[in-house]
Protein backbone atom coordinates (compact mmCIF):
# COMPACT_ATOMS: atom_id res chain seq x y z
CA UNK A 1 0.00 0.00 0.00
CA UNK A 2 1.38 3.40 -1.23
CA UNK A 3 1.81 6.29 1.42
CA UNK A 4 -0.59 8.23 0.08
CA UNK A 5 -3.21 5.84 1.20
CA UNK A 6 -1.65 4.58 4.42
CA UNK A 7 -3.96 3.92 7.03
CA UNK A 8 -4.25 6.46 9.30
CA UNK A 9 -2.13 5.29 12.97
CA UNK A 10 -5.31 4.50 15.10
CA UNK A 11 -5.80 2.17 12.81
CA UNK A 12 -3.03 -0.03 13.70
CA UNK A 13 -5.49 -2.02 16.22
CA UNK A 14 -8.70 -1.05 18.17
CA UNK A 15 -8.69 -0.41 21.72
CA UNK A 16 -9.98 -2.95 23.81
CA UNK A 17 -12.57 -1.37 25.49
CA UNK A 18 -13.85 0.44 22.05
CA UNK A 19 -17.63 -1.09 22.54
CA UNK A 20 -17.42 0.72 26.22
CA UNK A 21 -15.71 4.08 24.77
CA UNK A 22 -18.49 4.59 22.03
CA UNK A 23 -21.48 3.47 24.49
CA UNK A 24 -19.78 6.28 26.56
CA UNK A 25 -19.31 8.51 24.29
CA UNK A 26 -23.10 8.68 22.86
CA UNK A 27 -24.21 8.93 26.43
CA UNK A 28 -22.16 11.73 26.89
CA UNK A 29 -23.97 13.04 23.81
CA UNK A 30 -27.40 12.41 24.84
CA UNK A 31 -27.05 14.09 28.45
CA UNK A 32 -24.85 17.58 27.08
CA UNK A 33 -27.20 17.64 24.13
CA UNK A 34 -27.86 21.32 23.11
CA UNK A 35 -31.12 20.38 21.08
CA UNK A 36 -34.10 18.61 20.81
CA UNK A 37 -35.23 15.17 19.93
CA UNK A 38 -33.08 13.32 17.77
CA UNK A 39 -29.40 14.07 16.58
CA UNK A 40 -29.21 13.80 12.70
CA UNK A 41 -26.24 11.75 11.41
CA UNK A 42 -25.18 11.26 7.87
CA UNK A 43 -22.15 9.46 6.23
CA UNK A 44 -20.04 10.58 3.59
CA UNK A 45 -17.79 8.77 1.27
CA UNK A 46 -15.50 10.83 -0.52
CA UNK A 47 -13.06 10.25 -3.82
CA UNK A 48 -15.68 7.31 -4.91
CA UNK A 49 -15.65 6.65 -8.46
CA UNK A 50 -13.55 3.32 -9.20
CA UNK A 51 -15.43 0.56 -7.53
CA UNK A 52 -13.10 -2.45 -6.05
CA UNK A 53 -12.74 -4.46 -3.05
CA UNK A 54 -12.53 -1.72 -0.37
CA UNK A 55 -15.87 -0.11 -2.04
CA UNK A 56 -17.57 -3.22 -2.01
CA UNK A 57 -16.82 -4.15 1.27
CA UNK A 58 -18.22 -0.26 2.38
CA UNK A 59 -21.51 -0.89 0.53
CA UNK A 60 -22.59 -4.30 2.24
CA UNK A 61 -21.60 -2.86 5.65
CA UNK A 62 -23.72 -0.32 5.36
CA UNK A 63 -26.43 -2.42 3.64
CA UNK A 64 -26.04 -5.11 6.62
CA UNK A 65 -26.64 -2.37 9.13
CA UNK A 66 -29.61 -0.18 6.48
CA UNK A 67 -27.71 2.70 7.29
CA UNK A 68 -27.85 5.86 4.33
CA UNK A 69 -24.40 6.36 3.03
CA UNK A 70 -23.99 9.73 0.59
CA UNK A 71 -21.16 8.54 -2.01
CA UNK A 72 -19.01 11.63 -3.47
CA UNK A 73 -18.26 10.69 -7.03
CA UNK A 74 -15.16 12.01 -8.62
CA UNK A 75 -16.74 12.43 -12.11
CA UNK A 76 -13.66 11.91 -14.46
CA UNK A 77 -13.18 8.65 -12.59
CA UNK A 78 -16.45 7.37 -13.38
CA UNK A 79 -17.77 5.58 -16.62
CA UNK A 80 -20.77 4.09 -17.74
CA UNK A 81 -19.01 0.40 -16.68
CA UNK A 82 -18.01 1.47 -13.42
CA UNK A 83 -21.23 3.02 -12.53
CA UNK A 84 -23.24 0.09 -13.32
CA UNK A 85 -20.81 -2.25 -11.45
CA UNK A 86 -21.69 0.49 -8.47
CA UNK A 87 -25.24 0.02 -9.17
CA UNK A 88 -25.16 -4.04 -9.51
CA UNK A 89 -23.53 -3.47 -5.52
CA UNK A 90 -25.58 -0.97 -4.40
CA UNK A 91 -28.77 -2.65 -5.91
CA UNK A 92 -30.34 1.22 -6.41
CA UNK A 93 -31.82 1.28 -3.30
CA UNK A 94 -32.44 5.01 -2.68
CA UNK A 95 -33.26 4.64 1.30
CA UNK A 96 -29.79 3.90 1.56
CA UNK A 97 -27.10 5.76 -1.40
CA UNK A 98 -27.25 9.10 -2.62
CA UNK A 99 -24.63 10.41 -5.22
CA UNK A 100 -22.80 14.09 -5.44
CA UNK A 101 -19.74 15.44 -6.97
CA UNK A 102 -16.61 15.28 -5.65
CA UNK A 103 -15.06 17.98 -7.75
CA UNK A 104 -14.10 17.37 -11.20
CA UNK A 105 -10.69 15.39 -11.55
CA UNK A 106 -9.80 15.67 -8.03
CA UNK A 107 -6.65 17.93 -9.15
CA UNK A 108 -4.33 19.97 -6.78
CA UNK A 109 -3.85 22.98 -8.73
CA UNK A 110 -2.35 25.06 -5.74
CA UNK A 111 1.49 25.31 -5.67
CA UNK A 112 2.03 27.38 -2.67
CA UNK A 113 -1.05 27.04 -0.66
CA UNK A 114 -3.31 24.44 0.52
CA UNK A 115 -4.79 21.50 -1.47
CA UNK A 116 -7.49 23.20 -3.93
CA UNK A 117 -8.95 21.47 -6.99
CA UNK A 118 -11.46 24.64 -7.06
CA UNK A 119 -9.33 27.72 -5.75
CA UNK A 120 -7.78 31.07 -5.94
CA UNK A 121 -5.05 30.40 -8.60
CA UNK A 122 -7.50 29.57 -10.79
CA UNK A 123 -9.30 31.50 -13.18
CA UNK A 124 -12.95 31.88 -12.59
CA UNK A 125 -13.54 30.51 -16.25
CA UNK A 126 -11.49 27.51 -15.45
CA UNK A 127 -13.40 26.83 -12.30
CA UNK A 128 -16.85 27.26 -14.31
CA UNK A 129 -15.42 24.96 -16.91
CA UNK A 130 -15.02 22.28 -14.81
CA UNK A 131 -18.22 22.32 -12.46
CA UNK A 132 -19.56 22.24 -15.90
CA UNK A 133 -17.92 19.30 -17.10
CA UNK A 134 -18.43 17.15 -13.86
CA UNK A 135 -21.96 18.11 -13.46
CA UNK A 136 -23.11 16.88 -17.28
CA UNK A 137 -20.86 13.67 -17.03
CA UNK A 138 -22.21 12.54 -13.67
CA UNK A 139 -25.97 13.53 -14.95
CA UNK A 140 -25.37 11.97 -18.53
CA UNK A 141 -23.98 9.15 -16.51
CA UNK A 142 -26.01 8.33 -13.70
CA UNK A 143 -29.74 10.01 -15.09
CA UNK A 144 -31.88 11.16 -12.07
CA UNK A 145 -29.37 9.26 -9.42
CA UNK A 146 -26.68 12.56 -9.63
CA UNK A 147 -27.97 14.32 -6.76
CA UNK A 148 -26.56 17.96 -7.49
CA UNK A 149 -24.66 18.97 -4.47
CA UNK A 150 -21.10 19.71 -4.67
CA UNK A 151 -18.09 18.09 -2.51
CA UNK A 152 -14.75 20.33 -3.13
CA UNK A 153 -11.85 17.96 -3.12
CA UNK A 154 -10.10 18.27 0.85
CA UNK A 155 -13.40 20.26 1.68
CA UNK A 156 -12.43 23.96 0.38
CA UNK A 157 -13.24 25.91 -2.32
CA UNK A 158 -12.96 29.70 -2.81
CA UNK A 159 -15.43 32.26 -2.82
CA UNK A 160 -15.83 32.47 -6.50
CA UNK A 161 -16.60 28.80 -6.82
CA UNK A 162 -19.43 29.27 -4.34
CA UNK A 163 -21.16 32.12 -6.57
CA UNK A 164 -20.69 30.22 -9.31
CA UNK A 165 -22.73 26.61 -7.89
CA UNK A 166 -25.24 28.83 -7.14
CA UNK A 167 -25.44 30.11 -10.37
CA UNK A 168 -25.42 26.63 -11.72
CA UNK A 169 -28.25 25.40 -10.22
CA UNK A 170 -26.32 23.19 -7.15
CA UNK A 171 -29.26 22.49 -4.57
CA UNK A 172 -26.45 22.54 -1.80
CA UNK A 173 -22.57 21.94 -0.37
CA UNK A 174 -21.31 19.73 1.40
CA UNK A 175 -17.22 20.80 3.18
CA UNK A 176 -15.94 20.14 6.71
CA UNK A 177 -17.34 22.31 9.70
CA UNK A 178 -15.42 25.44 9.63
CA UNK A 179 -14.79 25.97 6.28
CA UNK A 180 -14.73 29.35 4.74
CA UNK A 181 -15.74 31.39 3.19
CA UNK A 182 -19.50 31.17 4.22
CA UNK A 183 -21.46 29.36 1.61
CA UNK A 184 -24.44 31.69 0.53
CA UNK A 185 -27.62 31.67 2.28
CA UNK A 186 -29.28 29.88 -0.47
CA UNK A 187 -26.71 27.31 -0.79
CA UNK A 188 -27.15 24.92 1.93
CA UNK A 189 -23.67 23.54 3.64
CA UNK A 190 -24.19 19.77 5.38
CA UNK A 191 -20.71 19.80 7.02
CA UNK A 192 -18.64 16.67 7.57
CA UNK A 193 -17.55 17.19 11.45
CA UNK A 194 -16.02 13.65 12.17
CA UNK A 195 -13.17 12.39 10.05
CA UNK A 196 -12.28 8.77 10.26
CA UNK A 197 -9.39 8.25 7.70
CA UNK A 198 -7.29 11.26 6.92
CA UNK A 199 -5.99 11.92 10.06
CA UNK A 200 -2.51 13.39 10.91
CA UNK A 201 -2.04 12.68 14.70
CA UNK A 202 1.37 10.74 15.14
CA UNK A 203 0.56 9.69 19.02
CA UNK A 204 -1.81 6.62 19.21
CA UNK A 205 -3.97 7.64 22.39
CA UNK A 206 -3.59 10.96 21.29
CA UNK A 207 -5.67 9.90 17.99
CA UNK A 208 -8.50 7.85 20.06
CA UNK A 209 -9.01 10.72 22.14
CA UNK A 210 -9.59 13.29 19.19
CA UNK A 211 -11.60 11.24 17.15
CA UNK A 212 -13.73 10.42 19.93
CA UNK A 213 -13.33 14.36 20.90
CA UNK A 214 -15.03 15.13 17.18
CA UNK A 215 -17.94 12.22 17.24
CA UNK A 216 -19.31 13.13 20.86
CA UNK A 217 -19.38 17.33 19.93
CA UNK A 218 -20.54 16.58 16.96
CA UNK A 219 -23.59 14.31 18.63
CA UNK A 220 -24.06 16.80 20.98
CA UNK A 221 -24.86 19.51 18.57
CA UNK A 222 -27.04 17.47 17.19
CA UNK A 223 -25.71 17.23 13.51
CA UNK A 224 -22.93 15.15 12.74
CA UNK A 225 -21.42 14.50 9.55
CA UNK A 226 -18.84 11.89 9.35
CA UNK A 227 -15.93 11.35 6.76
CA UNK A 228 -15.26 8.14 5.12
CA UNK A 229 -12.52 7.38 2.82
CA UNK A 230 -12.34 3.61 1.92
CA UNK A 231 -9.22 3.24 -0.08
CA UNK A 232 -7.76 4.08 3.20
CA UNK A 233 -9.41 1.46 5.51
CA UNK A 234 -7.77 -1.67 6.73
CA UNK A 235 -9.41 -4.80 8.64
CA UNK A 236 -9.96 -2.59 11.81
CA UNK A 237 -11.17 1.03 10.51
CA UNK A 238 -13.83 -2.27 8.92
CA UNK A 239 -14.38 -3.39 11.91
CA UNK A 240 -14.38 0.02 13.76
CA UNK A 241 -16.96 1.45 11.41
CA UNK A 242 -18.84 -1.48 12.04
CA UNK A 243 -19.26 -1.03 15.67
CA UNK A 244 -19.98 2.25 15.07
CA UNK A 245 -22.89 1.82 13.08
CA UNK A 246 -23.97 -0.95 15.35
CA UNK A 247 -23.99 1.37 18.45
CA UNK A 248 -25.72 4.28 16.46
CA UNK A 249 -28.45 1.82 15.01
CA UNK A 250 -29.41 1.13 18.83
CA UNK A 251 -29.14 4.81 20.57
CA UNK A 252 -32.48 6.08 19.78
CA UNK A 253 -31.24 9.47 20.22
CA UNK A 254 -29.90 8.91 16.27
CA UNK A 255 -31.56 9.89 12.85
CA UNK A 256 -29.61 8.28 10.21
CA UNK A 257 -29.87 10.24 6.52
CA UNK A 258 -28.00 10.88 3.33
CA UNK A 259 -27.88 14.38 1.84
CA UNK A 260 -31.25 13.35 -0.39
CA UNK A 261 -33.14 12.93 2.79
CA UNK A 262 -32.22 16.55 3.77
CA UNK A 263 -32.57 18.42 0.80
CA UNK A 264 -35.74 16.32 0.49
CA UNK A 265 -36.77 17.77 3.70
CA UNK A 266 -35.84 21.14 2.52
CA UNK A 267 -37.95 20.64 -0.04
CA UNK A 268 -35.56 21.24 -2.67
CA UNK A 269 -36.16 17.75 -4.66
CA UNK A 270 -33.73 15.21 -5.25
CA UNK A 271 -33.57 15.34 -9.15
Amino acid sequence: MSAAIRPALLWQTLPGDIHQRLRRCLDKATSKSSCDGQRIVFFRADDVGVPGRAFDKLVNLFRSHRVPLTMAVVPAWLTRLRWQRMCDWCKNDPDLWCWVQHGWRHFDHEIHSKSYEFGPSRSLSQKRRDLYLGFERLRAIMGEDFLPVFSPPWNRCDQATLSALHDRGYKAISRSLSARPPAPPTLPDYAVSVDLHTRKERDYQSAWQSLFVELGDSLSRGFCGIMIHHQRMNAAAFDFLDSLLSALKLWNCARLVHLGHLIEERGGGCG
